[in-house]
């Protein structure tokens, strides 16, 4: 669906990543793991078009792209909900600026915030809900968009424990029922192993792809598979050996 192939970017004469390959597949739940400040967010920002990749191109379903702005949603750590808007008119703004039907627009909101467990919620505003509700309402106006492929940079990070649990499995739904795509970003290893099909570690600057894991196993999984556990020692092994590399 989406290949990414020879992707680099300098920012003030910095190598933060060169000649990235990644291949994205149809219907898959691709996730992102690596150290803080590598540039993992930098590649979904080039992605997006926030700001041109210096080299490298994009290929979508064959077609070759400057960006994916058109053909993906991107969710981000935070909310980013508009305080003075309801959580319903939050979750409509992709149909308004998009110029859809917005009472066919309203009706497929109403209906996902009853399916992500927000019904009666709609009129509140981010102030008077919790940290979770307002992740639930970003991730109903991610799906507003109607976009095949979903970017999500650690949109969990900054949820409590209990919190985070209940929400990753919302994540599966965006699979599984909403058919859709995804590549993500997390720091939580475990998250990753519990979530992906695919896991791809990432080194320090100059970022690249240290380690790639396919998981075969079915979800929901328990984290007591033994093959998730070597993974898992895997990928601190790796990520703690570039600390100690970088600190010496």
């Amino acid at each position: 669906m989406l290949q990414i192939v020879s992707a680099t970017k300098f920012f003030k004469g910095q190598k933060i990543f060169s000649k990235l390959d990644l291949t994205v597949a149809k219907g898959c739940f691709h996730v992102i793991v690596g150290p803080s400040g590598c540039g993992k967010s930098t590649l979904f920002d080039g992605l997006t078009g926030v700001f041109p990749l210096d080299e490298g191109s994009l290929s979508w379903n064959h077609e070759t792209l400057l960006s994916l702005k058109d053909h993906a949603s991107y969710m981000q750590q935070k909310d980013m909900l508009l305080p003075w808007f309801s959580l319903l008119d939050n979750a409509l703004l992709p149909a308004k600026t998009g110029g859809q039907d917005i009472k066919k627009a309203t009706k497929q909101a109403r209906s996902l915030f009853q399916r992500l467990g927000l019904k009666g919620y709609e009129s509140h505003f981010a102030s008077q809900v919790s940290g979770g509700m307002r992740q639930r309402c970003a991730l109903v106006r991610t799906l507003m968009f109607n976009r095949d492929l979903i970017l999500l940079d650690e949109p969990l990070s900054a949820l409590d424990t209990i919190t985070r649990r209940s929400l990753q499995s919302l994540l599966l739904l965006l699979q599984t029922e909403f058919k859709k795509t995804i590549l993500m970003i997390t720091h939580d290893i475990e998250e990753a192993l519990l979530l992906a099909d695919e896991i791809y570690l990432f080194s320090k600057r100059p970022m690249s792809i240290s380690r790639h894991f396919v998981l075969d196993s079915p979800k929901p999984r328990k984290f007591n598979d033994p093959t998730l556990l070597n993974i898992k020692a895997d990928v601190l092994d790796k990520l703690e050996g570039d600390l100690i590399h970088e600190q010496g």
